[in-house]
C-alpha cells in the first residue's frame, strides 16, 4: 500500500527544488539507468525521520559541491512502488533500504550509502560521504 500523495508532496519537493529529477514508473528508471552517460545518483526517498533530517539535507549540501554526479534522480518508497522496487534492482549486493542512496556509472553500482549508515550520521556527515563518492566516480565539469 502505498502513501497518500498529500503526505509525500512536500517530501518530494525537497529534492525537486535542487533539481533532482523524479523517476515515479519502473520505466522511468530503467531509462534513466540506460540513458545516462556518466554518472547517476540515485536516492531512495523515504517518509522517514532520518530522510528529512539527515538524508534529503545531506544531498543537498553534497550538490552544492563542484564535482557532481552527470544526472540525479530519487524515487519514493512507500509511494512510487514500483519504481523504488526497480530501482533497487540496480542496487546489487545490498539489502533494500530507505532512505539510501546509490551511484552508478554508466549503468553499474560504485558506490551505495544505505539507511544504516544514514541514520547515525547528521546532514554534514553524509554530504561529506557524498562529495568523496562525487570525487571519486564523477568527473569534475570543465569550463570554457
Amino acid at each position: 500500500m502505498a502513501y497518500p500523495e498529500s503526505f509525500v508532496a512536500p517530501m518530494r519537493e525537497e529534492l525537486a527544488r535542487l533539481g533532482v529529477e523524479e523517476l515515479r514508473t519502473a520505466e522511468a528508471v530503467d531509462a534513466a539507468v540506460k540513458s545516462s552517460d556518466g554518472t547517476l545518483l540515485v536516492v531512495v526517498n523515504s517518509i522517514c525521520g532520518c530522510a528529512a533530517g539527515k538524508a534529503r539535507p545531506g544531498i543537498a549540501l553534497a550538490l552544492e559541491h563542484p564535482v557532481r554526479p552527470d544526472r540525479v534522480a530519487t524515487v519514493f518508497a512507500g509511494a512510487d512502488l514500483e519504481a523504488t522496487d526497480r530501482a533497487r534492482g540496480y542496487f546489487t549486493g545490498y539489502a533494500p533500504s530507505s532512505p539510501s542512496i546509490g551511484l552508478l556509472r554508466d549503468g553499474q553500482l560504485v558506490w551505495m550509502l544505505e539507511r544504516r549508515q544514514i541514520e547515525n550520521q547528521g546532514p554534514e556527515q553524509i554530504a561529506t560521504a557524498l562529495t568523496a563518492a562525487f570525487d571519486k566516480f564523477c568527473v569534475a565539469a570543465t569550463t570554457t
